[in-house]
């Protein structure tokens, strides 16, 4: 009895310590796996068509993560909010960015983190201990389709009723137009008859008045020297005029001051004297041409005597 008694303590003892071993076992890797993974949060304001649990989530084109859980927010359905789980090491901080990526033209949806400048803290989680949430920024796929809206937009309001009614007119009226100028087919091709003629004669001018201006700078280019010559000479006559005259003025300075200071003042009363000496002479002429015996000898003409003729 006391043989089987200890191999019922054994047995339990081994059971015991085995499933201690497995317990510490797996709290162990569990610890090790919750060190070596973090989890963070991204809230996409867009639809997330193809991603699913399980996508990659890269940073910079390199593996760090999954996407763990995708939900809607419970506040607003229009947003998606996806749980990720990455690497502990991964170099996620506060200006690091999330948009969703394709691995290819037709490949699989995925989450991109970008950005993180080397002087930006780490993105830590919040003092309550809320999961850390991953800024978003607009995908390629997003732009696109906000473009192609747009796109889409306008080309309604150009394709409008009124803007295709106007273009219906403009192009009937382009299509009469062209049935008149085909009316006038023969009026056009005499214009450009005649505009061909008028270029061809105007090109004969621009000859002709291309030769006559090389014609006159040929002769203003061998006479150029010669003129210049007589105006440097005529320059230097007048110069040496200049000169004496100017020698002249000086040596005849004080006769020159003289005569303005006294001949002008006398030349008045002279001018005085010598408007009455003609106004005299003008009266001696006038008294001559009318009675010069009177006036010459002091009495009145004898009168000549005129006999009477006898009567009959």
């Amino acid at each position: 009895m006391e043989t089987k008694a200890n191999y019922v303590l054994i047995g339990a003892f081994t059971i015991v310590v085995t499933l201690f071993l497995l317990l510490f076992a797996l709290w162990a890797a569990k610890y090790s796996s919750e060190k070596s993974w973090r989890e963070y949060a991204v809230i996409f304001n867009e639809p997330v068509t193809g991603l699913s649990e399980g996508s990659t989530v890269q940073y910079n084109g390199i593996g760090v993560g999954t996407v763990q859980q995708l939900s809607l927010a419970p506040d607003d359905p229009r947003r998606v909010i996806a749980k990720l789980r990455l690497q502990a090491d991964a170099p996620v901080k506060t200006d690091t960015r999330a948009k969703l990526s394709l691995t290819g033209i037709t490949g699989t949806p995925i989450i991109q983190l970008t950005g993180g400048s080397p002087n930006s803290p780490r993105l830590a989680e919040s003092s309550n201990g809320d999961v850390p949430i991953i800024q978003t920024e607009a995908s390629a796929l997003q732009n696109i389709a906000d473009t192609a809206n747009r796109l889409v937009a306008r080309l309604d309001q150009v394709l409008s009723d009124d803007n295709v009614k106007h273009v219906s007119n403009t192009l009937a009226n382009i299509e009469s137009l062209t049935g008149s100028i085909a009316d006038q087919r023969g009026d056009l091709r005499a214009l450009i008859a005649n505009a061909k003629k008028s270029s061809e004669q105007l090109n004969q001018a621009l000859a002709t008045t291309n030769r006559a201006v090389e014609s006159v700078d040929r002769e203003l280019a061998q006479k150029l020297p010669g003129i210049i010559a007589k105006l440097d000479s005529t320059l230097t006559k007048l110069d040496s005029a200049a000169t004496g005259a100017n020698g002249i003025l000086n040596d005849n300075r004080a006769a020159i001051s003289s005569f303005a200071n006294d001949g002008l003042a006398q030349l008045g009363p002279t001018l005085g004297e010598l408007r009455s000496l003609v106004r005299d002479l003008r009266r001696i002429s006038d008294r001559l041409e009318g009675n010069p015996t009177r006036y010459l000898l002091g009495r009145d003409a004898a009168k000549e005597f005129e006999p009477e003729k006898p009567a009959r």
